[in-house]
């Protein structure tokens, strides 16, 4: 049996870079508690953000919060699922007390009257909030290279992009930040910096976690999603985040069932791109990605082929960012209107383009994302889950500026409304991380999260 390890060795780093899920069992065994946690994390905060630009802002109240999660042990009462994990949250969710900037230069005096449901359903399983993390300007993009407030650098090499908009979150839970993250994802702004910073990510079935409290982006698309450290990290959150809100009206009442964990290997069809060359994967992340697959070997059960010709990824997502673009303009409408704060030049003209579009190009948009709707109900007809690479390439130098087609892979998901989840896959030949990508049809998030565990287990992991 192992030994368990001692307050020695449970310190910085060992502890702030463990799993969630590791974390609660050294809270739940007495090797820790949470005020010890909370302290390396803020104290971590305090030596590298000012490096890493992953926070925004910390939460005042992050020791009074520890100390009642304390308490509670002590009493011996009843102990929440999250009891004493400290989480950040993404910067476009509402947490009481402090501002929710987006991003945006107009809104560092907006402070949150109320938590958003997400939080609200975190500190009622007695997470500690940390703080609010770093994102792309209006949370559109992939870039996290904020105008106001700097850009997020990969805490795996300083000078590259953690990717976006989610981009402070990844940062932190790869930098042993936090216990895990809170972030969102319309068209992949989870997944694409999990893989750029090497750690988990999930985004679920669309609707599953309530979105009420976040500024939307498109509310056809919108999902709320967690990164973390673990596979079993991300499965521990979703099953406290899951759970119908009657005041978002997207919200989800198991229309498809929140399927358990039972496929079988030898049964499971996994479906993989023809072509990754013409969906714009670049060489050096497919050699990456067949060399991840060939390591899975029967996990993925019987392989089979699929063909993407019949369906433009990147028109699609264009398409979406037309729908973001437009609703963003009626968001930001009174931000764009303060001359003594003004917007960046590109968020303007993005939605300045957006205001130009005719009820024509908007009836065309709204029947892109519809086919793709259509595209993915007839791909899972046949299969259980598809296996893409996250993203096309690795992460690369904020002084290139952000690539076009970072979403064009994770799009798919999102504008399905089905849960993906990704994980490290292995390393480029620079040596920093991508991410492998799992795509169900929609209900399957648990499925998913068994599938990326067997997966994780077999490919190298890029930290923690």
């Amino acid at each position: 049996m192992e030994a368990m390890p001692t307050m020695d060795a449970l310190t910085d780093p060992n502890l702030r870079g463990a799993a969630a899920f590791q974390q609660l069992h050294w809270l739940a065994s007495g090797r820790i508690d949470a005020a010890h946690l909370t302290h390396a994390y803020a104290a971590a905060i305090a030596r590298e953000n000012p490096r890493l630009n992953a926070y925004l802002a910390l939460d005042p109240r992050m020791e009074e919060q520890a100390a009642a999660s304390d308490a509670r042990r002590r009493a011996g009462g009843t102990i929440g699922r999250l009891d004493g994990l400290a989480v950040a949250i993404k910067d476009n969710i509402d947490v009481s007390g402090l501002a929710t900037t987006v991003g945006l230069p107009t809104r560092r005096a907006h402070v949150a009257p109320a938590d958003a449901s997400v939080v609200a359903r975190l500190r009622a399983a007695g997470a500690v909030i940390l703080g609010k993390t770093n994102l792309d300007e209006g949370a559109l993009g992939t870039f996290s290279a904020n105008p106001h407030y700097g850009a997020v650098q990969n805490p795996l090499r300083a000078g590259y992009t953690a990717g976006g908009s989610s981009g402070g979150s990844a940062a932190a839970v790869a930098a042993g930040l936090c216990s895990f993250a809170i972030g969102s994802d319309t068209l992949g702004s989870i997944r694409i910096p999990a893989s750029h910073c090497g750690v988990f990510a999930l985004k679920p079935t669309h609707g599953e976690i309530s979105t009420r409290g976040m500024v939307r982006a498109a509310r056809r698309l919108d999902c709320i999603g967690i990164l973390a450290r673990s596979v079993e990290d991300l499965a521990i959150v979703v099953q406290v985040l899951d759970a119908h809100d009657p005041a978002d009206p997207r919200s989800r009442r198991r229309r498809v069932p929140l399927a358990t964990p039972d496929w079988e290997p030898g049964n499971l069809r996994s479906a993989f791109a023809h072509d990754l060359g013409a969906l714009g994967v670049s060489a050096e992340v497919r050699a990456v990605f067949d060399a991840a697959v060939e390591r899975v070997g029967d996990a993925f059960g019987r392989r089979i082929e699929i063909d993407f010709s019949d369906h433009d990824l990147a028109r699609t997502r264009r398409a979406a960012l037309l729908v973001m673009e437009s609703e963003l303009g009626v968001e930001f409408a009174d931000d764009l209107a303060d001359t003594a704060h003004p917007l960046s030049p590109r968020l303007t003209s993005m939605i300045d383009y957006a205001r130009r579009k005719s009820a024509v190009d908007y009836a065309a948009a709204d029947r892109a994302l519809d086919a793709t709707v259509l595209k993915a109900r007839r791909v899972f007809e046949d299969i259980d889950v598809l296996v893409l690479p996250t993203v096309s390439h690795g992460p690369y130098p904020l002084a290139e500026g952000e690539r076009p087609n970072d979403a064009d892979l994770t799009a798919f998901a999102s504008l399905a409304g089905c849960p993906a989840v990704s994980l490290p896959m292995g390393t480029l030949p620079d040596g920093l991380p991508v991410g492998l990508q799992l795509v169900g049809r929609p209900g399957a998030d648990l499925r998913l999260l068994e599938l990326a565990g067997v997966c994780a287990a077999i490919l190298p992991a890029s930290v923690g």
